[in-house]
């Protein structure tokens, strides 16, 4: 339901077990070992290290066992047989908070019957309609609560996984198989009340063929064992960069809005259009369903851009929208590129020249824009590619502009980290030369290509001319961004004077005037008389001040929940879902580590914000932004499957898939078909074992260097230590 890590850096602290599978926190996340170390001496906590290859965490784990890179889903794939076959699943979190009592259609076919895809594929695209639930005349999802039913949830997964036994995972992964049944019996131990256990997991699982499917594994192994919600549990994100999560948060991706709005396509040509399509309805009595406020979020971040001038509807009209079933991801963006069919490209603060996948394509695509922006603090293989190998700059069209930024300490502004953590970074030196801050640079292009659309026009020069910007100066020089102000814009106000309900208790009302900040996201109003250009930042900003400001050291609780140290999205929460971390009574699962306790006399609970709990004793289930309220074992929306499957990687030393016909992922892109890529996109060893090939080369990050070095590199030391 949301694109976020569940708990936080210092709740490892809290965990029993901590599995490291593609991931390795002790050289490239050192500030989280000191949890991990807490965890360790504290607790007794046993750390295993699952890798291809033996790192430095692997080093300090008590249990590491090696695997083929790439065959993460059958490891864990075994590891869900072995939870299932030895009932070691948490059985009342299972069949209250997952949706393993729902009914499936009964034409579904799984991997195993039908020669390794699911029902459905043509094409290499799959038609989900036997993927469906089975729903009852009230439209209301078929249930079988004994978990007994063949059609069942649970029973499909127990038949999907029979096939994941220890001797055939033991021969795809090339994991020892005690190590392998060591790593299942350890981990599973932790699906007990009073057990907690973590994952952390980073590229290792992303670069993939599978990707999204290895992350989504792990997260039913903890849904089975009853470790979402809870202190010391969680699936964890161990992101590369300080900011990834506040880039996503804000829509730097092309499929969402920030606050995870899905973009428009243009199919959906009016606002109307948009908010039928993109707001979830839902039968299912007790589910909360919180996304069905999506209609106040979106008139939010359209005021947000467009101020009360313009209408929601021609604000909505306004803004791109996505061509109906095209993709504009990084791997398609580059070979559109190589193609011809960009004007210009801003590269701002990436060098994908030195880190995209397929870096020869990357360069030559750079080769055939008019213009090139490089916005960095240093000179790059990005910027510098027509120097590259095989590059004749005589014959190269692109003019290259390169603009030098400001380092992060000599700015200010909030950064997110995996956590959910949003702390502010204080402006410490002036920033060096003609460099300048990225919001600065942003501004005056703005400004600028503004003028140009008042003076000329053009094809919906609306779009930028009435665009709400009104930070820095307007005339001039200089166009200064000023991210306090910013922050309380991503806030929000209300616009005008308005008298509203209370959302938490009814019946209830409060006045506000024009100008006042929305206290939280529950504020929002659907009839455009609020702004927010961030839902989910809703009540970061308040009459206290800029709440990622503050540094509280205060820890009622013991579980380093730090409440009053920065900001944590959604409103203050720390551990998300931690309404699972109850029982449908109220009561923690674990109270030597309550994340939230229900105080009777006050009647409200305590401890972190609530997140999907309601009165005890309401059953109302605890994952609220799920239509169902459930979170999901079975997942029919995805695009290659509704459970994981084991499918090997496009280049591999092996000539099949242990488990079935099906080698490859069949859903996924293939530039190198006909039609499709370019005469660059030629793969070696797709479908065959190529001989010439015979090792695998890992990828992997080093504490010493940033991303690809650009900032780094240059201190002589680092250069000595990891050349």
């Amino acid at each position: 339901g949301r694109g976020a890590m569940t708990n936080h850096w210092v709740d490892f602290k809290n965990a029993d077990v901590i599995l490291i599978m593609g991931s390795n926190p002790a050289s490239n996340h050192p500030v989280s070992w000191k949890w991990i170390q807490e965890a360790v001496d504290k607790r007794g906590a046993k750390i295993i290290c699952v890798d291809p290859r033996f790192t430095q965490s692997a080093a300090k784990a008590h249990l590491y066992a090696p695997l083929r890179s790439g065959t993460d889903i059958a490891f864990l794939g075994g590891m869900i047989k072995y939870i299932l076959d030895n009932k070691l699943y948490f059985a009342e979190y299972v069949k209250n908070y997952t949706n393993a009592s729902f009914l499936v259609n009964p034409d579904l076919k799984l991997p195993g019957e039908n020669n390794g895809v699911f029902s459905g594929l043509t094409d290499g695209k799959y038609d989900k309609g036997t993927w469906s639930y089975q729903k009852g005349p009230d439209d209301v999802i078929k249930k079988d609560p004994t978990l007994s039913d063949p059609h069942c949830v649970f029973q499909l997964l127990k038949k999907h996984y029979s096939r994941y036994t220890p001797d055939v995972v033991s021969r795809i992964t090339g994991t020892p198989k005690d190590k392998l049944l060591e790593v299942y019996k350890l981990y599973a131990s932790t699906g007990k009340p009073n057990k907690a256990g973590v994952d952390l997991y980073a590229m290792g699982w992303t670069q993939h063929t599978v990707g999204t499917q290895n992350i989504r594994t792990m997260c039913m192994i903890q849904l089975l064992l009853g470790n979402i919600g809870i202190a010391g549990g969680g699936v964890a994100a161990m992101r590369g960069e300080s900011n990834v999560q506040g880039s996503t948060d804000h829509g730097l991706l092309f499929h969402i809005w920030p606050g995870y709005l899905g973009t428009p396509t243009g199919s959906l040509a009016t606002l109307k259009d948009f908010i039928e399509k993109r707001t979830p309805k839902t039968k299912e009595k007790d589910s909360l369903n919180w996304w069905k406020n999506t209609p106040k979020y979106v008139a939010g971040f359209l005021r947000s851009m467009y101020g009360s001038d313009m209408t929601l509807e021609d604000a909505y009209e306004a803004l791109p929208k996505l061509d109906d079933g095209a993709n504009y991801s990084w791997l398609t963006i580059f070979d559109q590129m190589y193609k011809g069919k960009f004007t210009g490209f801003f590269a701002w603060g990436m060098n994908p020249a030195c880190s995209g996948a397929h870096s020869n394509k990357v360069r030559q695509a750079l080769g055939k824009v008019d213009w090139m922006v490089n916005v960095n603090l240093f000179d790059n293989e990005t910027g510098s590619f027509w120097r590259g190998p095989g590059m004749d700059p005589s014959k190269i069209k692109t003019e290259v502009f390169m603009l030098p930024c400001a380092s992060s300490v000599e700015k200010e502004g909030s950064i997110a980290n995996s956590g959910r953590l949003q702390q502010w970074r204080y402006k410490a030196i002036p920033y060096y030369g003609d460099s300048k801050p990225d919001g600065d640079i942003m501004s005056e292009i703005f400004f600028k290509v503004k003028k140009l659309y008042e003076k000329q026009g053009g094809p919906n020069a609306a779009a930028i001319t009435k665009m709400t910007w009104p930070y820095g100066k307007h005339e001039g020089k200089e166009f200064h961004y000023e991210p306090r102000k910013v922050a309380a814009e991503i806030n929000g106000f209300f616009l005008e004077d308005k008298t509203v309900e209370n959302p938490t208790k009814k019946g209830e009302f409060k006045s506000f005037k024009k100008g006042d900040l929305v206290p939280t996201f529950a504020w929002l109003q659907d009839d455009g008389s609020t702004s927010s250009g961030c839902w989910i930042y809703c009540g970061s900003v308040s009459e206290k001040g800029i709440l990622p400001m503050r540094r509280g050291q205060a820890d009622p609780t013991g579980l380093g929940l730090y409440s009053e140290w920065a900001w944590s999205w959604p409103v203050n929460r720390r551990i998300i879902y931690n309404g699972a971390s109850v029982d449908l009574n109220g009561k923690p699962w674990d109270p030597s580590r309550a994340v939230i306790t229900w105080d009777a006399k006050e009647e409200k609970w305590k401890g972190d914000v609530p997140d999907g709990a309601g009165n005890p004793g309401k059953g109302r289930p605890p994952f609220i932004m799920k239509p169902d309220g459930v979170a999901s074992l079975y997942g029919p929306g995805l695009a290659d499957g509704p459970f994981p499957e084991h499918y090997e990687p496009l280049e591999c030393p092996v000539e099949k898939n242990l488990l079935s016909p099906q080698k490859n992922n069949p859903a996924i892109k293939r530039f190198d078909k006909e039609g499709v890529g370019s005469d660059m996109d030629v793969y070696s060893g797709v479908g065959t074992c190529d001989p010439r090939f015979p090792f695998i080369c890992a990828t992997y990050r080093v504490s010493e260097h940033w991303q690809t070095g650009v900032l780094t590199r240059w201190c002589p030391w680092l250069a000595e230590m990891q050349p």
